[in-house]
């Protein structure tokens, strides 16, 4: 929380001796306080002021540990990584919705409403089409007990540890403003979402690891709520609106306008934006409104969804198998913006990464001020012909990330100036590589590299690597300048007395750093190996590699063979680990972080699993979940999962329309699961050998359900 407070409450530590009523008062203002901040936008307490009742409550229930309940808001953070995520049935079916791209869409949208209801009363709520991800929120007797993905629209994924630690969520409903009870049974549709400067943030800490960048508000929402780790979830700050209530049995609304104020009083978040309207005529005056204001707003918006007001027209409207015909979604074109490259120069990542960047005359764009746009890489650069001077269109892809779109080549002068690569580092002077087969230019310079050594340690230190709370760029810059810190180990021997000196720092942020390192000596294995940085391993890779050996100095001794032996890793990986811990300063590494006492965390849970020591191969389409999701569940229970059928192989899990791997699969005899026998195994249930792989009357050996209804129909080569 952040903002001042319109005033102080009473002392917030004064209370009765008994801790069951104390808990009870602590838990009644820590709500209070939460809807204050985050639904209303007005908070009466300072953050220390709240952070005193939030400790205080730690404390109560640490030494109470039986008055700890499910709703509380400590359970928000801090609980331990899911298992796997379960499939859950919706009440009632989460559909997506029609788009409408322009005028003549929308007009075309009101005509067939009009048609369907006749002459007639009509009306229709206007809300602001947020750029994140749609969960289902379910209550029981006024507790948040299951929040779920939209999923395939019929089941979703159970997130709930993950969606409790979203601040805005009410763990209980407000009961003050109703006539009587909460409902036994409430649900409710929302939309989660990171704010924009949230967003910012965690791409330019995902930048600086070399990871991936979100490409749009919507994907950093989802991966942040598909997160296995609550923790990593409770990192990023991600916001709710709720724009529909669900099934609430008992209750009787009339309008969609009447709904959301209801929910508003049991304390759900709601975008204040929404808007009742009499005409398509203030349909498009609202969307004229919000194209222009939208760049005011905290949060990514990508259009305007609008909505027959009335339930009961909603009803018979009713829906096509993909989405209402009540509703429909009208979508903002993709701002653009012309500006001047002022300049183009090379960052210099962790693995020594060489990334043309073009600096550009300061423009606004979709709300944001663009200074700098990536061009990924020298081809990049070439292919779109971008030259120093030029005048040239950007946007930020996804409403997030800052792209050259095209260059005016018409609007050329003559006095463009094109780029070259450097054929040396231009931080450490070092020769610039491009091996054969390769996009992109490196540095060999290596530990030599200033800019390597900053970023290596900046990727050590965040939260994906051993999670350094408080240790960033600018700190890890002034260690480096004093010469206090070679490599990562000598984080750990960091004193309370050098970090003092340094700008911004005060005598409590110093004693944070140096606890949020101490904090560092036992991370997991899997993090621990990420942290170092290797090319080529991801945190996926990470997790194999911490799976299959038993710390990080048995890592450093195997070969690239032995490395090549780990299901899901292939020779390329394999010989590039081999090739980090076979330098000398690898080796002097890994020992130094041995002497300051860093204990990595084997991961014995997935070691332990019920799917430990098993090898899964998916081909075809999933349904319930996507690959990648499945192949998450599968890791989390220990199972390993490969892209190729072979003798060492235990499932293939065929979805609809398998590829070649199905025949492979059947041929070297390998247990073929098909989707509904693949998440029942999932959810420890036993797997019949008839389901899976037995001949059955009618099935050619081997055959799976996955082909049941296909008949002698003839199965399409369809690529694995």
């Amino acid at each position: 929380m952040s903002a001042k407070p319109h005033h102080e409450r009473a002392d917030v530590r004064a209370a009765p001796a008994d801790p069951r009523q104390r808990v009870a008062a602590l838990r009644e203002q820590i709500r209070h306080h939460i809807h204050q901040y985050f639904v209303l936008d007005a908070p009466e307490i300072s953050d220390e002021a709240y952070d005193a009742l939030v400790q205080e409550l730690r404390d109560l229930e640490a030494a109470h540990p039986e008055l700890v309940t499910p709703d509380s808001p400590t359970q928000r953070v801090g609980a331990p990584p899911s298992a796997a995520f379960r499939a859950v049935t919706h009440p009632y079916p989460m559909l997506s919705l029609a788009n409408a791209f322009t005028e003549d869409d929308l007009r075309a949208w009101h005509r067939r409403v009009v048609a369907a209801l006749g002459e007639g009363r009509l009306a229709f709520a206007c809300e602001l089409k947020l750029d994140g991800a749609a969960v289902s929120l379910v209550y029981e007797h006024g507790v948040f007990t299951r929040g779920a993905t939209r999923g395939d629209g019929v089941r979703g994924e159970d997130v709930t540890p993950n969606l409790r630690t979203v601040a805005p969520l009410p763990l209980r409903l407000r009961d003050d403003a109703l006539p009587g009870p909460v409902p036994e049974f409430a649900e409710f549709r929302g939309e989660a979402y990171l704010p924009s400067r949230a967003l910012e943030a965690v791409n330019e800490e995902r930048a600086r690891a070399e990871l991936p960048l979100f490409a749009n508000a919507r994907n950093a929402a989802a991966g942040s709520l598909r997160q296995l780790d609550p923790a990593v979830t409770a990192s990023r700050p991600l916001g709710l609106f709720v724009y529909q209530v669900g099934a609430v049995p008992g209750m009787r609304f009339y309008t969609h306008a009447e709904a959301l104020p209801w929910a508003a009083s049991l304390g759900m978040p709601v975008n204040p934006h929404v808007r009742r309207v009499e005409t398509l005529d203030d349909v498009l005056r609202y969307i004229d409104e919000w194209q222009t204001k939208r760049a005011t707003l905290p949060y990514g918006t990508d259009g305007v969804v609008v909505k027959v007001d009335s339930l009961d027209q909603q009803a018979e409207l009713g829906a096509t198998s993909q989405a209402p015909r009540w509703a429909i979604a009208y979508k903002f074109p993709a701002e653009e913006a012309e500006t001047r490259v002022a300049d183009i120069w090379v960052s210099v990542g962790r693995t020594g990464a060489l990334t043309p960047v073009a600096e550009l005359e300061p423009v606004r764009v979709s709300g944001v001020i663009v200074r700098r746009a990536g061009l990924h890489n020298e081809d990049e650069l070439r292919r779109k012909d971008v030259r120093i001077g030029d005048r040239v269109i950007v946007r930020r892809a996804g409403e997030v990330i800052p792209e050259v779109v095209r260059v005016l080549t018409e609007k050329r002068t003559g006095d463009e100036r094109q780029f070259e690569m450097p054929a040396v580092c231009p931080v450490c002077g070092a020769p610039v590589e491009r091996r054969p087969g390769e996009a992109v230019a490196r540095c060999t310079g290596g530990a030599t590299c200033p800019a390597q050594v900053l970023e290596r340690l900046i990727h050590f230190a965040s939260r994906g690597g051993v999670n350094m709370d408080g240790v960033g760029p600018r700190l890890l810059q002034q260690l480096l300048d004093r010469g206090l810190l070679e490599d990562p180990a000598d984080l750990y021997r960091l004193t309370k007395d050098q970090i003092l000196p340094l700008e911004r720092i005060a005598d409590k942020s110093a004693e944070n750093v140096i606890a949020a390192i101490d904090a560092a000596r036992r991370p997991p294995l899997a993090r621990l190996i990420y942290a170092l940085g290797i090319r080529h391993v991801g945190e996926h890779v990470a997790e194999l590699l911490a799976a299959r050996f038993a710390g990080l100095e048995a890592l450093a001794a195997v070969s690239a063979d032995e490395i090549t032996a780990v299901p899901g890793i292939g020779p390329t990986i394999a010989e590039s680990v081999a090739a980090f811990f076979a330098k000398d300063e690898s080796q002097a590494l890994v020992r130094k972080l041995r002497q300051v006492g860093v204990e990595p965390v084997p991961p014995e849970a997935s070691l332990a699993g019920p799917l430990a020591g098993k090898t899964f191969v998916f081909t075809g389409t999933l349904h319930a979940l996507s690959r990648r999701d499945a192949a998450a569940r599968v890791a989390a229970l220990g199972g390993v999962v490969t892209e190729a059928v072979t003798k060492h192989t235990d499932y293939l899990v065929a979805g609809g329309e398998p590829g070649t791997k199905l025949a492979r699969a059947q041929k070297t005899g390998v247990r073929v699961l098909d989707e509904t026998e693949f998440l029942r195994l999932l959810e420890g249930g036993p797997v019949e050998a008839s389901e899976a792989q037995a001949p059955r009357a009618g099935r050619g050996p081997g055959e799976t359900a996955a082909a049941r209804g296909r008949g002698a129909k003839r199965r399409r080569s369809t690529p694995a």
